[in-house]
């Protein structure tokens, strides 16, 4: 019985290694993915939350010197906005953490670069390599300000942003990105786990098996855009392979449950499928609870 254990053991972990060499088999390939994508420009002031404030790349903290624990906020794939919409969202998210004690930075992807939308693929060289690379770089950023405990920072993305998320999670993809340390923690809501075939480079998985850090995952089962079933049925033999995943899916629940001005929005999305939003209060006010939750027990403060 032992022996029969210790081969299943050990099959497993050849196959685990070989899913490990089957995508980006090493730091140099997945670097090259970035192109000439330029780095961004973080905010170097805080900023005032108040009624008029808009979505931008902004840098929030909460009263007080600190050291705050620290989060990165990556939006979905339609970026921060634009002039006829702005993502109320991610300010409400940022909102949230300033009032729960942490310093909250919107990352912009899109905009500074000059991209649209990234809902249907790689726009102006932005993919999700660059928005690891900015996730990371973001994550530096913070580590210059004092009023920061650069030991606490925790990345938070949505849809795009939390694929984002998830990768930056993988230890190849970060210790590959990563200008210094990486994130604590990490929370992913309503990702993608798809097989990512771009044109010019190798296909790779957005969840990997090699996430070393604490990763929650919070997801809809009604949404068909990122079907929760994709992401259970890949987080389960990573979480059982000593990963420190965990998730949850909110039953009747779909896609952007926290977006409350795209209540209602509909569209065919990447690929073919029919997709509507609900906005849910409830869900949402659930989801802030749970992720809050889980970075103070992922990342707690030092006594």
């Amino acid at each position: 019985m032992k022996k029969t254990a210790a081969s299943a053991l050990c099959i497993g972990l050849l196959m685990l290694s070989a899913h490990v060499r089957a995508d980006f088999p090493d730091a140099e390939t997945l670097k090259k993915t970035i192109g000439q994508t330029p780095n961004l420009e973080f905010p170097a002031e805080v900023s005032s939350l108040g009624f008029f404030s808009r979505p931008s790349m902004v840098l929030y903290k909460p009263e007080g010197a600190g050291p705050f624990p620290a989060v990165v906020l990556h939006h979905q794939c339609g970026g921060l906005g634009n002039a006829r919409w702005q993502n109320a969202s991610m300010l409400d998210w940022a909102k949230e953490a300033v009032a729960r004690g942490y310093v909250a930075l919107l990352v912009d992807t899109l905009g500074p670069r000059g991209a649209q939308t990234l809902c249907y693929g790689p726009q102006n060289n932005v993919t999700f390599a660059t928005g690891v690379k900015d996730a990371l770089q973001a994550a530096e950023h913070l580590r210059k300000f004092d009023f920061v405990d650069k030991r606490r920072i925790a990345h938070a993305g949505y849809s795009w942003g939390a694929m984002v998320g998830v990768l930056a999670s993988s230890k190849l993809w970060g210790e590959s990105l990563a200008p210094g340390e990486r994130f604590a923690a990490a929370v992913a809501f309503y990702p993608g786990c798809f097989t990512i075939r771009p044109k010019t480079a190798p296909q790779y998985e957005i969840v990997r098996p090699d996430i070393d850090r604490p990763l929650l995952v919070l997801m809809g089962a009604d949404d068909t855009e990122t079907p929760p079933a994709d992401c259970a049925s890949k987080l389960e033999p990573v979480k059982a392979q000593g990963a420190p995943v965990e998730w949850h899916i909110y039953p009747a629940t779909t896609h952007c449950w926290d977006c409350s001005n795209l209540h209602g929005f509909t569209k065919t999305d990447a690929r073919g499928n029919h997709v509507t939003y609900r906005y849910d209060k409830e869900i949402t006010a659930d989801s802030v609870r749970r992720m809050f939750d889980f970075l103070g027990k992922a990342m707690p403060a030092r006594q």
